[in-house]
């Protein structure tokens, strides 16, 4: 499984309708693409305690995780019409955004992740 994982801190006064146009955008890509397993949207919480929190120099204040199949449902979800819609409205409205692409596994099948794909570790 591949997770499309985006961080994302919105541009200041940003207007109830580019708020809304960003959520419709959400909406249409969560339900219209093929090949889309979940898709989740997630604000940061805080919580004082001491760490790793004080650490973060950018406070990303949302989240976006989009989980797919295989690299060729990622490469469907972003190519789609409707990813490019959301990524127009993320780009005007984000004062800063990461995007990252995942493989994920479970943790007992964690060391397949050390594999360079050709066979020998």
């Amino acid at each position: 499984m591949i997770a499309h994982v985006i961080l994302f801190k919105p541009k200041d006064g940003l207007s109830a309708g580019e708020r809304r146009a960003i959520l419709s955008s959400l909406d249409t890509a969560a339900s219209s693409i093929p090949g889309v397993r979940s898709f989740r949207v997630g604000r940061r919480i805080l919580h004082g305690l001491p760490g790793y929190e004080q650490a973060m120099r950018e406070n990303f204040e949302f989240a976006v995780i989009i989980e797919v199949d295989d690299r060729a449902a990622l490469v469907a979800y972003l190519t789609h019409p409707s990813h490019a819609a959301l990524g127009r409205h993320f780009t005007q409205s984000a004062a800063a955004a990461l995007a990252y692409d995942y493989e994920m596994v479970d943790a007992a099948d964690a060391a397949t992740l050390l594999e360079d794909g050709t066979g020998e570790g």
